[in-house]
């Protein structure tokens, strides 16, 4: 549906603005895409931790990457357990 141009001139029409937004998204997808930063990140703030472990370097993200790793290791060997035969439903 078209709508009836006014004569106003809104900020997304000029084709310099439109580059701006995608240049500050693409760096924003490049910078999430970068593990290493958020590491980095990890060393410049002062966490309040509750056990020793805690401390080490990006010890949440290891945390994390085991936890999937394990997940998915699970998953295949239920799989074995819940899946059924090709032809059941026929």
């Amino acid at each position: 549906m078209n709508q009836p141009n006014d004569g106003k001139k809104y900020w997304l029409d000029d084709p310099k603005n439109i580059d701006k937004i995608f240049y500050a998204v693409l760096i924003v997808c490049i910078a999430i895409s970068i593990p290493d930063i958020f590491a980095l990140f990890d060393l410049f703030y002062h966490k309040h931790l509750e056990f020793q472990f805690e401390e080490i370097p990006n010890f949440y993200g290891f945390y994390g990457l085991i936890s999937y790793i394990g997940l998915v290791l699970i998953a295949k060997q239920l799989r074995k357990v819940l899946m059924r035969d090709e032809d059941y439903y026929d």
